[in-house]
C-alpha cells in the first residue's frame, strides 16, 4: 500500500486522511470524520454507541473500514480504523447531524482535488498555502513553510534511499537532528511551547523554520556526499547537518544577544484572519533566556 498522508481541515477542525496510490482513492479516518459531525468529546465511544444502535452497520463494519497507517498526536504511526468515500458515506447516513450534507460536499471536493493534483502537482501546495491563510499566517511565513516543506520531502526521500524504512527510525533521526540544532527534541520542543497535537513546524517562528530548514537541507546534501547504508551511518548524517544549524544559531545569537529558540507559539501572534489581518511570527526578544 503506498500511502501519501496528509490532514485536511473542516471548519478548523483536523481530519486525517491517506491516499492510497494502488487504489487510487483516499482513506479518511472515521474518528476524525466522527468528531467533526458530532463535535462529541469522545468520539470512539460514540462510535461504539453507534454501531450497537446500528446493527446492519455494524455488520458490515469490517469491510466498510480499513486499519490504515496515520500519525498520531504524539507524532507515531498507527493503524486507525479508516474508510473511503463510499464507507465514510454509509457511517454519516447513520448520524443525525446538521453538518451532515456539508461534510459530504467536503469529502467529495477533497476527492476531486486529489484527481487536479494528480494532473497538478503544484495544487497540492496550493491548497496547502490556502489553508495556512485561513488560519492567519504572514504570506512571509507561508513562504518559508512551503520551503521546509519541500526541502523536508527531499530529505525524506534520501534517508529512503540510504536505507531507513520504519517510521520510528524516522522519528529517531528527525529527533537527533533537532536536538543537535536547538538543544531539545521534537517531544521536548513542543513542550516547551506547550504544544499537544499542533504540528511543530507550524508554530515555529521564521528564525527557527529557516534553522530547522537549514538542518534538513544540510542533512540532505551530506548524506548525498557520503552516502550512508542503513540507520546507523544516516545518523551520523542527521548530527553533522544539525551541527551546521547549530553553529548558525549561536552567530546569530550571538549577534542578536538573545536566544532565537522560543517558546511562542502561532496562537500568541495569530488572531482569525476575520478578526485582523495576518500578523507576522518574530523571533522572541526577551522570554527565553
Amino acid at each position: 500500500m503506498a500511502d501519501e498522508s496528509l490532514i485536511q481541515l473542516f471548519e478548523g477542525k483536523q481530519v486525517r486522511i491517506v491516499w492510497n496510490e494502488k487504489e487510487e482513492k483516499y482513506y479518511f479516518s472515521v474518528v476524525d470524520v466522527v468528531e467533526v459531525l458530532t463535535e462529541s468529546s469522545d468520539p470512539k465511544q460514540y462510535i461504539k454507541r453507534l454501531r450497537q444502535r446500528d446493527t446492519e452497520l455494524d455488520f458490515r463494519w469490517g469491510t466498510i473500514c480499513t486499519p490504515t497507517r496515520m500519525r498520531a498526536s504524539d507524532g507515531k504511526m498507527y493503524n486507525t480504523q479508516a474508510a473511503d468515500l463510499e464507507g465514510v458515506f454509509r457511517i454519516i447516513q447513520s448520524i443525525p447531524s446538521k453538518k451532515a450534507e456539508p461534510v459530504k460536499r467536503w469529502l467529495a471536493e477533497v476527492g476531486a482535488q486529489r484527481i487536479d493534483q494528480m494532473i497538478d502537482p503544484e495544487a497540492t501546495f496550493q491548497m496547502a498555502v490556502e489553508d495556512y491563510r485561513r488560519q492567519g499566517y504572514s504570506e512571509r511565513w507561508i513562504n518559508e513553510r512551503m520551503k521546509s516543506i519541500r526541502m523536508r520531502k527531499e530529505l525524506t526521500d534520501e534517508w529512503e534511499r540510504s536505507g531507513v524504512h520504519e517510521p520510528k527510525d524516522f522519528a529517531i533521526l528527525t529527533n537527533i537532528l533537532t536536538k543537535t540544532w536547538s538543544g531539545m527534541t521534537t517531544g521536548e520542543y513542543k513542550k516547551y511551547k506547550g504544544l499537544t497535537k499542533e504540528n511543530l513546524r507550524d508554530n515555529m517562528t521564521n528564525i527557527e523554520l529557516a534553522l530547522n530548514t537549514l538542518a534538513e537541507v544540510a542533512t540532505t546534501e551530506i548524506s548525498r556526499q557520503r552516502n550512508p547504508h542503513g540507520f546507523d551511518e544516516s545518523k551520523q548524517t542527521a548530527q553533522a547537518g544539525g551541527r551546521i544549524a547549530k553553529n548558525a544559531r549561536r552567530d546569530l545569537e550571538k549577534e542578536l544577544g538573545h536566544n532565537v529558540v522560543t517558546s511562542l507559539k502561532a496562537s500568541d501572534y495569530i488572531r482569525p484572519i476575520e478578526e485582523a489581518d495576518a500578523k507576522e511570527l518574530p523571533s522572541d526578544n526577551n522570554k527565553n533566556e
